[in-house]
């Protein structure tokens, strides 16, 4: 007997599925639909299908459209949103961590005047990583280099790092950006010039005598810089029609801390975690900015957050969705 083979076994399958539906169905319109489906059906049993993801003619920045349809925006933007689409794991954890950190960080740049949507320029530094450090020694969820972070106020010292302090090295940032824009006065520029910094873009926008960041020639990394901002956004806003699915349960949950106040040096963290209830790694996983194993205040007073027993396990799900946009139900 001469076997039929996997595709036509799947095609003779899929006809009966269509000839039944069409004869349960009663209708041509409804033919074609299951028809459809079958061809779909037997094009997934053949190859994975890629889609293209979808490139809008326009987005909204920092409360500034921007046309997307000439032909270098629109494909600056669909490199970037297509790169974000098809890196599943990282964008998919992108989410679920400003489920945590947005609620810290949007705060702080609305008091400070900065649009809102300079919360993808850390997700794009950093991905919400308070630890980060760059191959150029750039340090935190801001990826601040040490001079701007001192310039900004921020304490860095042998026990002490404050580029890996959530909130304050976002109002360093911020401090920082709101020189950049009284420079510019324009968002955009910038977003551009954290990246390559305000003496790069001023003396480019010079020397090809132009006034809008978007029509400089400049390094690859500065380049993408705001579309990578742009593509992560409209994927933030829209995660399901660019294929990700989640539910509140898959979000991380903030987890509340209680803060210890504390003037004196610290000789030993670890005895300090154990005489407040917590481990030594979960107070160095609330506590970035502590890089040795001792505190030495310096005559300062800082404050060190203690979690929450109760929250440090996932024994019912997630229920804080910080943006609905984020979850299906």
């Amino acid at each position: 007997m001469k076997w039929l083979s996997k595709e036509k076994i799947s095609y003779l399958a899929g006809a009966f599925v269509c000839l039944s539906a069409c004869i349960s169905l009663g209708s041509d319109n409804s033919c074609k639909v299951v028809d459809e489906q079958r061809v779909v059906a037997e094009d997934k049993g053949r190859q994975t299908i890629t889609l293209n993801p979808e490139i809008p003619s326009s987005i909204l920045f920092c409360g500034e459209k921007i046309d997307l349809t000439r032909y270098n925006m629109h494909e600056s933007f669909d490199r970037e949103i297509t790169s974000f689409t098809y890196f599943h794991s990282t964008t998919l954890l992108l989410i679920k961590r400003a489920n945590r950190y947005f609620p810290i960080i949007e705060p702080i740049l609305k008091k400070n005047g900065i649009p809102d949507d300079f919360k993808y320029l850390a997700v794009i530094e950093s991905h919400l990583d308070p630890q980060a450090v760059s191959s150029v020694h750039a340090v935190g969820m801001w990826q601040l280099m040490e001079g701007t972070a001192k310039d900004e106020g921020l304490i860095i010292q042998t026990t002490i790092d404050e580029r890996r302090h959530v909130q304050k090295s976002t109002e360093a940032a911020c401090n920082y950006l709101k020189k950049s824009y009284q420079k510019y006065g324009n968002w955009i520029d910038v977003a551009a010039s954290y990246n390559a910094g305000m003496a790069r873009i001023s003396g480019e926008m010079q020397k090809q005598n132009s006034d809008s960041v978007f029509d400089l020639w400049l390094v690859e990394e500065t380049s993408r810089y705001v579309f990578r901002m742009m593509a992560i956004k409209q994927i933030f806003e829209h995660p399901s029609k660019y294929g990700f699915v989640l539910k509140a349960r898959d979000l991380y949950r903030p987890i509340r801390v209680r803060s210890v106040k504390v003037s004196m040096d610290i000789p030993d963290l670890a005895d300090f975690a154990k005489e407040q209830g917590v481990t030594y790694a979960d107070l160095k996983r609330f506590n970035t900015w502590l890089r040795d194993r001792k505190l030495v205040t310096g005559g300062r007073t800082y404050y060190l957050d203690i979690p929450e027993k109760e929250d440090l396990f996932y024994k019912a799900p997630n229920t804080v969705v910080h943006d609905p946009r984020w979850v299906t139900k």
